[in-house]
């Protein structure tokens, strides 16, 4: 526990750091927010405000996984090898989210990448994170289950399209709930420790490490990332995140608690499919605008109440979470 808190601790000191030194750069690059004609009237306001800030999280990523493989190299190669997919697969979709960042912002294409190409990237990390746990660390296909405090053995053939699908489903859930200064690194600050403190319980070093190095450098980004944010993370932290989030899930054989945990992100993703399914069969909205946490901007609540209300209710469920492991 004493070291996951020093990693907690350099973890938010590097990233303030390189907030610090990254987000000047990319204001001079004009790496600039565009921002949805139809959107909040008060958002309007945020145009041209530098994003793809994810990339400082990513860094960080790459400086704390290649110290702690180096360290962990001698005195426990286990673990140092099995912190290796973990960081793949955080920085695997993390890629793909500053290529479509890159493309729309730096190149000035505002269709950034094409989805199609998008989901093969997503899809080819997700397929290849699935295939190391289960064919190289050989961690099993039974996954945990919640309440009942049990294991269920999948087969093969049904376990990798579900992996696949948590992966996919977490990373486009983290991604839609990025729409207010601060909403997605605060609620994912939250998944995360939920997550950190069970493999704490459960013994699983690697995951614990990682998790709380992306802690720190999600409190350190949040620091730029508050309303006024001074910075937004792009595709590139909310992809990256939403990877972590549910790499480390399937990692520890408990993908299910994601729908307890994670159930604001997933209602946000919800939000937008009802808005789409009611819009198409009636012409009018469900929401006055989808994801949900638009609809709450636009019912009068502040920038800072929805992400305060949203990051309790997270907690709130976290601590659920706990009790049902």
């Amino acid at each position: 526990m004493e070291l996951q808190i020093q990693m907690l601790f350099i973890s938010f000191a590097i990233t303030v750091v390189l907030g610090l030194i990254t987000i000047p750069i990319l204001k001079k690059l004009k790496v600039g927010q565009i921002e949805r004609d139809d959107g909040p009237e008060s958002h309007l306001k945020k145009q041209g405000t530098p994003t793809m800030g994810g990339v400082i999280i990513a860094i960080l990523m790459v400086i704390m996984s290649t110290f702690l493989f180096l360290c962990y190299r001698v005195s426990s190669p286990d673990t140092a090898n099995k912190i290796l997919p973990l960081v793949f697969v955080t920085l695997g979709f993390g890629i793909v989210g500053f290529v479509d960042d890159f493309k729309k912002l730096v190149l000035k294409n505002t269709k950034g990448l094409k989805p199609m190409y998008k989901m093969i990237g997503l899809l080819l990390v997700s397929v290849l994170y699935t295939l190391y746990l289960v064919k190289i660390l050989n961690i099993g296909t039974d996954i945990y289950i919640p309440i009942f405090k049990t294991y269920l053995t999948l087969p093969i053939w049904l376990y990798i399209p579900f992996a696949i699908f948590v992966l996919l489903g977490t990373t486009n859930a983290v991604n839609l709930t990025d729409g207010v200064d601060g909403l997605s690194s605060s609620v994912t600050t939250v998944i995360l420790t939920c997550l950190v403190a069970i493999s704490i319980i459960w013994n699983v070093p690697e995951v614990s490490l990682l998790g709380t190095v992306l802690i720190g450098g999600c409190l350190g980004f949040l620091l730029f990332n508050l309303h006024p944010a001074k910075v937004f993370m792009g595709d590139t932290g909310s992809l990256l995140l939403g990877g972590a989030i549910s790499g480390m899930a399937l990692y520890l054989k408990n993908p299910l608690i994601l729908i307890v945990i994670a159930l604001v992100p997933i209602i946000e993703t919800l939000s937008v499919m009802i808005q789409v399914v009611y819009f198409k069969k009636t012409g009018k909205r469900f929401f006055k605008m989808a994801p949900i946490h638009h609809h709450f901007e636009l019912s009068g609540w502040k920038e800072e109440k929805v992400v305060i209300v949203f990051s309790l209710v997270t907690l709130v469920l976290c601590i659920a979470g706990m009790m049902i492991i």
